[in-house]
């Protein structure tokens, strides 16, 4: 989703309920909390001043949750615990803000501190549109051999794909003990194509040591505490990066990409793969150009293909798939997180 879309309104307090659904998530209860408490100026209003003008898109809500949700997670808030389903909390989210702000109460040096940390998630669900769209490239190149570079990728967890099982009705890929198995994620016929992946690298401008307990704690403070499934998800895949650590520079994407492309292949039967999802919304318009002109100058050097999962451009919020594209052509339609891939056609 688009999160300048969930942040808007003329005070912190509207930005806030900007966010609210209508499923009465944990959540939607805070964020409720968050904005009477923000314009009654009690504690939200102490932590999140100096932030009344943060940019549409700064989802101050999402660092200040992200936030509570990290003190949770070192175990020093019990009592919030009881109602984050992650750490097997089973209270109704009815009763959530009354004890999230008095958490918020006795943490307010380090909740401010929170608010510098820009949301930041590594979904792995996304990791089976990656496999279907390497799946689409191998079959029309040829070529079984991948080097995989991707720009914005946080900590760099999709790069794992080939670590990763997926499992579906009708076809299996990947090694049976890998800790992260990925079932039925994937929708219409798919014709699995073997491959190996002889390098792999990324970049982003705030990358994220997934090896070190700083990195695993950001990433899972920022996955909402009650999509269980989502958590299951990344603490797997978390191990399987802890076994195999993964190098991610940090840079801009155009020019990370530039310079990756300036570096021929290992060898000439060696098929690279540019590959990124959901951050083209992030990126300025020229970031994209930039991008887009080196994987265009790249063909000419190089066996070179683009993989993409991205909400089509000019409807980045209001699309209710993202897609995936294989230079250029449209071959699936993604729901939110990464599930579900819907092939297409073809």
């Amino acid at each position: 989703m688009d999160s300048a879309g969930f942040d808007s309104g003329d005070t912190l307090a509207d930005r806030f309920r900007s966010h609210v659904g209508v499923d009465n998530s944990l959540y939607d209860f805070a964020m409720r909390g968050m904005a009477d408490e923000w314009e009654a100026g009690g504690v939200v209003r102490e932590i999140c001043a100096g932030w009344d003008d943060a940019p549409p898109g700064s989802v101050v809500q999402l660092r200040l949750l992200a936030g509570v949700f990290r003190i949770v997670l070192r175990r020093q808030a019990p009592e919030l615990a009881l109602y984050y389903g992650s750490m097997g909390g089973t209270a109704g989210p009815e009763g959530v803000w009354p004890v999230m702000r008095a958490v918020m109460g006795s943490h307010v040096a380090e909740l401010k501190d929170a608010l510098t940390v820009a949301p930041q998630t590594n979904e792995v669900g996304r990791s089976a549109a990656l496999l279907i769209g390497v799946f689409e490239v191998v079959r029309r190149s040829g070529l079984t051999k991948i080097r995989l570079l991707e720009p914005g990728a946080s900590a760099g967890l999709n790069l794992l794909v080939d670590r990763f099982r997926f499992e579906n009705q009708s076809w299996a890929y990947g090694p049976v003990d890998s800790p992260l198995v990925l079932r039925d994620e994937v929708e219409g016929l798919v014709a699995p194509q073997r491959f190996s992946v002889v390098s792999r690298r990324g970049c982003d401008l705030e990358p994220v040591d997934a090896t070190t307990p700083g990195g695993r704690l950001r990433l899972t403070s920022f996955v909402w505490p009650f999509h269980v499934d989502r958590h299951e998800r990344l603490g797997a895949a978390l191990t399987v990066a802890e076994a195999h650590p993964v190098e991610v520079d940090r840079a801009g994407a155009g020019e990370w990409v530039e310079q990756m492309l300036d570096q021929k292949p290992p060898s000439p039967d060696v098929l690279t793969v540019v590959w990124h999802s959901i951050t083209r919304m992030y990126w300025p318009a020229e970031e994209t150009a930039r991008v887009e002109a080196a994987v265009a100058g790249g063909r000419s050097r190089m066996a070179l293909a683009h993989v993409a999962m991205e909400y089509p451009k000019g409807q980045p919020g209001g699309a209710d798939h993202a897609e995936l594209s294989v230079d250029g052509d449209v071959v699936a339609l993604v729901a939110h997180h990464g599930r579900t891939v819907i092939c297409a056609d073809r």
